[in-house]
């Protein structure tokens, strides 16, 4: 059987590493997740890489049974790029959370997106610090309290959707660390050819418990949450209510869900996506799913046909490469006796 079709077990993709985070963590979840998607995907333990720098959700490489790579503060987008440049064939996965990923890291994360390098970039968001106990984050929300603001913070939080988009990324979704649909967005992040961008709200139960439980909880989920189908009007609160957009003030709205000027989800439609990534400090419910996807040609092809058309009608001589320009021999001097 084909290695690259060989049938596998959500179990065949964990590793034999103790799982540690703290009791409760989000990123269990996700890892579970992970790990019954990738036996739908058709991809091989052995051509598979995740990577990470540092934070709680970076541990995640170690309970993978694939290549791994911990890396250092932010920089696991240097690495990834490195990674696929020199082997295209490997599928890619970044392993990043909201401060590994803006913060020190905002710069590397930019180039991966507005490259389009060909892998799918997990943002682990639970707007806090963990790792380093409880310190504030570029998504800390304004007021938030920690050891490092202990009177609450005033800055205006980064809005990873927005910031990607900003970015030049050509495919941008949101998750839940607990929602059964995960796997169904982690699916479509892997089918995107490019960077995939997926920015998922996961629970920090020690530093940040219930941060995201206004559209998480049971009792307001229906209400809070709006998940995108291509093609399909975007409803939410079961089906009674739709996202419309008002016309002369250039907003999206809600109304009833047998309006017809309910709108129809367009993936390819940036500023609609724009908006819909706003939703929530309009007061409207949170857009999940595939927000924004308009495929585009990847990295490491425009490397690769580059390279070709580069050593066209060239014969490779290394020696020659070596002498060009300037070059010296250094001369043995005869010892003095």
């Amino acid at each position: 059987m084909n290695e690259m079709t060989a049938v596998t077990t959500a179990k065949d993709w964990a590793s034999d590493q103790e799982v540690r985070w703290c009791p409760g963590c989000g990123d269990y979840a996700v890892l579970k997740a992970v790990q019954r998607t990738m036996p739908d995907l058709g991809v091989a333990r052995e051509k598979t890489v995740f990577v990470s720098g540092i934070g709680c959700s970076s541990r995640f490489p170690y309970y993978m049974a694939t290549y791994g790579f911990h890396t250092i503060h932010g920089r696991a987008p240097a690495f990834a790029t490195g990674i696929k440049l020199a082997n295209p064939e490997l599928d890619v996965w970044i392993i990043t959370g909201d401060g590994d990923a803006l913060s020190i890291g905002g710069n590397h994360t930019m180039h991966v997106l507005r490259r389009n390098l060909d892998c799918q970039i997990l943002l682990f968001n639970n707007e806090i610090y963990g790792l380093t106990k409880g310190q504030y984050s570029p998504t800390s929300r304004i007021g938030t309290r920690s050891p490092s603001t202990p009177f609450g913070s005033v800055d205006r939080p980064v809005s990873p959707c927005m910031f990607a988009l900003g970015s030049g990324a050509r495919f941008i979704a949101r998750g839940i660390d607990v929602h059964k649909s995960l796997p169904d967005v982690l699916k479509a992040a892997h089918a995107h050819r490019g960077a995939s961008f997926v920015e998922i709200y996961q629970n920090c139960i020690v530093y940040n418990d219930d941060v995201f439980a206004s559209f998480t909880a049971r009792d307001f989920s229906a209400e809070r949450q709006l998940w995108l189908q291509a093609g399909e009007k975007m409803l939410f609160a079961a089906g009674t209510k739709g996202i419309a957009l008002d016309a002369e003030r250039l907003v999206l709205k809600v109304v009833e869900a047998d309006d017809p000027s309910v709108l129809v989800h367009d993936p390819k439609n940036r500023g609609v996506a724009a908006m819909l990534i706003e939703l929530p400090e309009q007061g409207f419910p949170v857009a999940l799913g595939v927000i924004y996807e308009d495929p585009a040609p990847t990295f490491e092809s425009s490397v690769a046909e580059q390279n070709q058309a580069a050593a066209k009608g060239k014969t490779p001589d290394l020696q020659a490469l070596v002498s060009k320009g300037q070059s010296w021999m250094v001369e043995k001097e005869p010892r003095a006796e």
